[in-house]
This record gives C-alpha cells, structure tokens and sequence, in this order.
C-alpha cells in the first residue's frame, strides 16, 4: 500500500504542475467601433411625404 502511496503522490505532483493557465491582458489600441449608418430610407420617406402633399394640393395633376 505505501509503494503505491509513494508512486501516486509524485505523479499527482507532476499533473498540478502542467495545468493550463489563462491570462487576460488589456489590448494596446483603444477598441474601434465603425457605424455605417444608411440614410436612403430617411430620403425615401421624406420624398413621400412630399409626394403626399403634392397630390393632396393638386389631385388633377396626377
């Protein structure tokens, strides 16, 4: 029982050794953030607003 003591204890040693460890480090540059923001559909909305009145104003026209 104690060889398999003395066998065990050196092996467990070795295993806790080799146990990974991660590190977490801050990056260098400062974290970048691109928006692209697209306007179309703000221009299409205002064109029908202003097709909308314009019919409303003038429905012989159309």
């Amino acid at each position: 029982m104690i060889k398999k003591t003395v066998a065990v204890v050196p092996a467990f040693i070795t295993l806790l050794s080799c146990t990974p460890t991660v590190q977490v480090q801050a990056p260098d540059k400062p974290i970048e953030i691109n928006l692209n923001v697209n306007i179309e559909q703000h221009v299409k909305v205002e064109i029908q607003k202003e097709v909308q009145q314009a019919i409303t104003k003038n429905p012989d026209v159309f």
